[in-house]
């Protein structure tokens, strides 16, 4: 059986990676759907990566306040990355970290402002652990099944955080991804780096609101200052750089539709040359 897709999402917190990352996996849905037969006279899919239409029972921008304050309601039906992994028949959706039970347990400490105190170094290795449990657990068999993976952070962010937000550099990192990850690379990721002022305010309010609402904490990376945002921005813009072929780089103050439609075509053109135009 032929690999499956691996394609992560990453960015800034408050880019707008899980409002995107839920549209990514409707119009994945609506792309496999289409591959069943359908009654005479019903309308089939928009052409891939050209203007698609709102499916179904999934709001628009103009519906309601996303969890960021820019984006969609969580689409009907379709559990999102807070959920862990989720499964749509060939369509695997998993965030990072998290995932899985023992990554949903690493992720409570590493985003737990009570856990300020944590070591850089020990932040990776946690991070790395949750990657490979996730790897193992998840993301591996559910390509060698021939499955689309859609991750919500992979390595990228563990290089941008810690190699460039917390200086440990990118060779650290990237030895250990080679040893505890086998390696593992995405075919596409989708990096989003909109201003880092506007990331930095929907994050923190986004975080202030949902703290309010369910009593979680996972504000501690939003506690830090500017200068380790700025760091990480520049770490991000260097692995784009570093690896155009596998990095798309959406960039700039755009409108969640716009983020939309410049993912799905780079997503489209990644389908059309694995020949994989629908999947069901």
């Amino acid at each position: 059986m032929p690999r499956g897709l691996f394609i992560t999402l990453e960015g800034l917190d408050g880019s707008g990676k899980t409002t995107q990352i839920k549209r990514l996996a409707a119009w994945l849905k609506e792309r496999g759907n289409a591959s069943q037969p359908k009654e005479p006279g019903a309308p089939g899919p928009s052409p891939l990566g050209t203007g698609d239409r709102q499916p179904v029972g999934i709001p628009g921008p103009d519906s309601g306040p996303s969890p960021l304050g820019t984006g969609d309601r969580q689409p009907a039906g379709i559990p999102g990355p807070d959920s862990g992994a989720w499964e749509k028949k060939n369509l695997i959706l998993i965030r990072q970290p998290g995932g899985t039970a023992t990554g949903d347990r690493i992720r409570s400490l590493l985003l737990d402002s009570r856990s300020a105190a944590l070591a850089p170094m020990a932040e990776m290795a946690l991070m790395f652990a949750d990657r490979a449990q996730a790897i193992s657990e998840v993301i591996q068999p559910a390509l060698d099944d021939g499955k689309i993976v859609l991750c919500d952070r992979f390595t990228d962010s563990t290089e941008a955080y810690q190699g460039g937000g917390r200086q440990l550099g990118s060779a650290a990192v990237l030895e250990l991804h080679r040893v505890l990850c086998s390696n593992l690379q995405p075919d596409l990721t989708l990096l989003l780096l909109p201003p880092l002022e506007l990331a930095l305010l929907r994050a923190r309010r986004r975080n202030r609101r949902e703290s309010a609402k369910t009593g979680q904490d996972e504000n501690r990376f939003e506690q830090e200052q500017d200068a380790f945002y700025r760091r990480v921005r520049e770490k991000y813009s260097e692995i784009a750089a570093r690896e155009p072929a596998r990095v798309v780089l959406i960039e700039g103050n755009l409108s969640i539709d716009e983020v939309h439609q410049r993912i799905i075509a780079a997503v489209a053109e990644r389908l059309l040359a694995s020949g994989r135009i629908g999947f069901s």
